[in-house]
């Protein structure tokens, strides 16, 4: 079942207050399960920040590139993949993507 899902038995059961604090607890633990993973990718893309928003310039760069550039300065666990992740769908107020194939990235 989706977290959604969850989250509107829980509303609904919370406004005709039912009363079985057993279900009720299951229930936030299903909604919050994930909470503790998704906070610690969090944290791993945060170390990742300045990384590589400071390796960018006005100059388009792949992702290739700028991953052999800052290789040795990424954490242990940093892949590749992270890297395109992170230029991709995070930060997207200070990074500029350049569509092309392959697509290019620069300093907002």
């Amino acid at each position: 079942m989706k977290k959604s899902s969850y989250e509107t038995i829980y509303a609904t059961l919370s406004s005709i207050n039912f009363d079985n604090a057993e279900i009720m607890e299951e229930i936030q633990r299903e909604i919050h399960r994930n909470d503790e993973v998704k906070a610690k990718k969090a944290q791993s893309y945060d170390a990742l920040h300045d990384i590589i928003v400071n390796a960018l310039d006005e100059t388009p760069i792949t992702c290739g590139e700028l991953y052999e550039s800052i290789e040795d300065k990424l954490p242990s666990g940093a892949t590749r993949g992270k890297v395109q992740y992170a230029l991709t769908h995070l930060w997207k107020d200070e990074i500029v993507t350049i569509v092309g194939k392959p697509n290019t990235y620069c300093k907002a």
